[in-house]
């Protein structure tokens, strides 16, 4: 059995901010800890957008506190996330991300993330791989 905090997590490696500002995210569960996916809080900050698409990634996010407006690009449609609201985002889905608020999310990402990544220009996370340490 594994306790993870996020108390433990903060001012690590394993507490990023992007380089744009636009978020802040613990990333507990991670490649190297080999389970297969990987879980992390993150914030992102109100005024802020941010274009993502997840063309390596699956990732579910469900919506601890806070308000976005989540844009579906490719279909043309907004979705108002608030607390106890799951997106997926499973088919390499052009989206948009608005905070009105600070909103903090609970992320589950398959594969697993490394820790390093950031959105590159097209808004990817690249697919990068790290040693794998077996589950126990």
């Amino acid at each position: 059995m594994q306790v993870r905090r996020i108390s433990e997590i903060e001012g690590t490696d394993r507490d990023v901010t992007a380089a744009s500002g636009a978020w802040r995210s613990k990333r507990i569960l991670l490649a190297s800890d080999g389970f297969g996916y990987s879980v992390s809080e993150t914030v992102v900050y109100a005024g802020t957008e941010t274009d993502i698409c997840y063309a390596n990634h699956v990732e579910a996010v469900f919506c601890i506190s806070g308000k976005m407006i989540l844009v579906d690009r490719d279909e043309n449609e907004e979705h108002v996330i608030t607390p106890g609201t799951l997106h997926i985002l499973d088919d390499a889905d052009n989206h948009t991300i608005k905070p009105i608020e600070d909103s903090t999310f609970l992320c589950i990402f398959t594969p697993a993330l490394t820790g390093r990544e950031d959105h590159d220009e097209n808004g990817v996370y690249p697919l990068l791989t790290d040693e794998v340490v077996e589950a126990k």
